[in-house]
C-alpha cells in the first residue's frame, strides 16, 4: 500500500478498521479469503489492509526464538563468582547483534521474574540494556519508578544511550521515571563536582541509592565495541590509553581492571553517575553483555562486585572462566 493510501486511512480515522482486520487474521486465525467474504472486500484488499496495519504500527510482529542455555557454564559461573542469577545463551553461529537480541530476551525474563510493583529500578546505557527493554513484557506495574543511573551519552541514538531508554522502561511497566539531567562525561572535575551538588542531579542520585533492581551494560575499553567511543566522548586513542592504564571496562562509567580493582583515573573524575558503593548496595544488579570482545570486561565486572547477576553467551562465558585458572 502506498504512503498516500496509508495517510488517507489514518486521516479517515480507519485505524480501528485496520485493527479489526488484523485481529480477524492474527488472533482469530481466519484466512484472508474468509475475511474478504465477511467484510465485503476483495482478498487483495485484505492483504493491503494487513500491510497497512503493520506499517501504521497497529500490528507488531515478534518472533520468539528458542533461547537455548548452557547449564554447566551457568553453574560454574554462579559458583565461581557467587552470583544470584546467571543465564548463558548458546550462541552457535549468530552474529553479534542477533546474539544481543537473545541476551536481551533472557535478561527480560529475569526482570519479569523479580520485579514487583512499587520497586525502584535503575538502568544504565547501551545496546544490551536497550535489548532488554525491547524484549520486556511485564504486567502493568504503575508504581514502578525507573531511575537513570548514568548521565546521557548524548548520541544521535538516545533510545540506547540517554533519557529515552529510561522512558522506554517506564512506559513498558506503566510506571514513572526519573532522569539524570546531565551528560555522562563533562569537561572537568570542577564541572562534575558542581553538577553532583546541583539539586536536580543530587536528588536523582540519592534516589539511585534506593534502587532495588538494576539493569546495566558492561562497557569495554576496546575501541571497536566501546559505547564511549561510539558516542564520541572518547577517541580510539583515548580508549587505548585507558586500556594501557589497566582499565578493561566499566559498569555505569565506573572503571575497573581485569581483577576487579576500581581505578582512580582522570576520566572517573569527570563522570556523572551512581557511585560504586551505592551500586554495590543494590540487591540485584543484572549485567548484560556478550561476545569474546567483552570477556575481559565481564570478568572484571564480576570480580569488582559491581554486578551480582549476569546474562552472557557461551563464548564469553568460557573465556571468563578461563581467567585465573
Amino acid at each position: 500500500m502506498t504512503t498516500d493510501a496509508l495517510t488517507q486511512l489514518k486521516d479517515a480515522g480507519n485505524l480501528g478498521f485496520l485493527a479489526r482486520v488484523a485481529s480477524l487474521y492474527y488472533e482469530d486465525g481466519l484466512t484472508q479469503q474468509r475475511i474478504a467474504e465477511e467484510l465485503g472486500y476483495s482478498r487483495s484488499a485484505i492483504s493491503r489492509f494487513l500491510t497497512a496495519a503493520r506499517e501504521a504500527g497497529v500490528v507488531e510482529i515478534r518472533v520468539h526464538h528458542p533461547l537455548k542455555r548452557v547449564l554447566d557454564l551457568e553453574l560454574e559461573l554462579r559458583e565461581r563468582f557467587d552470583l544470584q542469577v546467571v543465564r548463558v545463551f548458546d550462541r552457535q553461529a549468530l552474529d553479534y547483534q542477533r546474539m544481543l537480541s537473545r541476551l536481551g530476551a533472557l535478561g527480560a525474563q529475569i526482570i519479569e521474574t523479580h520485579v514487583q510493583d512499587g520497586m525502584k529500578i535503575g538502568v544504565s546505557w547501551g545496546t544490551a540494556v536497550f535489548e532488554v527493554a525491547n524484549a520486556l513484557r511485564p504486567p502493568y506495574l504503575p508504581n514502578v519508578t525507573v531511575i537513570q543511573l548514568v548521565g546521557s551519552l548524548g548520541t544521535p541514538d538516545p533510545e540506547i544511550d540517554g533519557v529515552e531508554l529510561a522512558r522506554s522502561y517506564a512506559r513498558t511497566f506503566g510506571g514513572r521515571y526519573r532522569i539524570l539531567p546531565a551528560p555522562a562525561i563533562v569537561e572537568s572535575p570542577q564541572v562534575r563536582d558542581a553538577l553532583m551538588h546541583d539539586r536536580p542531579v543530587r536528588e536523582v542520585l540519592e534516589a539511585a541509592g534506593e534502587v532495588e533492581l538494576a539493569i546495566v551494560g558492561i562497557g569495554t575499553t576496546k575501541p571497536e565495541k566501546s559505547s564511549m567511543v561510539r558516542a564520541e566522548f572518547l577517541t580510539e586513542v583515548e580508549a587505548l590509553a585507558l586500556a594501557s592504564a589497566g582499565a578493561v571496562g566499566d559498569v555505569c562509567a565506573i572503571l575497573f581492571d581485569g581483577d576487579g580493582h576500581l581505578l582512580d583515573l582522570p576520566l572517573g573524575a569527570r563522570t556523572v553517575a551512581i557511585q560504586a558503593e551505592d551500586l554495590r548496595r543494590i540487591p540485584l544488579v543484572l549485567g548484560v553483555a556478550g561476545g569474546e570482545v567483552k570477556a575481559c570486561a565481564i570478568h572484571g565486572a564480576l570480580k569488582s562486585r559491581l554486578i551480582n547477576a549476569l546474562v552472557t553467551d557461551d563464548s564469553a562465558a568460557r573465556l571468563v572462566l578461563d581467567e585465573g585458572r
